[in-house]
């Protein structure tokens, strides 16, 4: 089986030598996004809250590309530069994936890429 590559429009270009987004036996591994605005190519904010949003919808345009949706979720790592920051990007995580609970992790990271203050990658199923 071969490794298919994925590419939104709606969502970032890679900021380095990676894929948003790669499948293999109808996996989905999507690299972490973090709060860029695709169209800009600039951070959306530097509050975590408008952060947390944009990467949920950057990883849903990778999910779209790739003809999935949030429901398709496996598993989501988060990372956070603070885990003060936990309870506020929790609810926006929830907010975003309603009632689907897939597994998931959170960290915290001494730093992200382009000051970020949260990242977050999945691995989903497709049908």
């Amino acid at each position: 089986m071969s490794i298919q590559v994925i590419h939104s429009e709606s969502a970032p270009k890679a900021v380095g030598p990676y894929s948003q987004a790669t499948v293999h036996a109808d996996i989905l591994y999507a690299s972490g996004q973090i709060g860029l605005d695709p169209k800009l190519g600039k951070m959306v904010a530097d509050d975590v809250e408008a952060q947390a949003e944009q990467v949920t919808k950057n990883l849903t345009a990778v999910l779209q590309e790739a003809g999935a949706s949030t429901e398709d979720i496996l598993k989501v790592n988060i990372f956070l530069v603070d885990m003060t920051d936990f309870p506020l990007v929790n609810t926006i995580y929830a907010e975003w994936l309603g009632e689907h609970r897939p597994a998931r992790a959170t960290v915290a990271v001494a730093a992200l890429p382009l000051g970020a203050k949260v990242e977050m990658d999945l691995i989903a199923r497709l049908a």
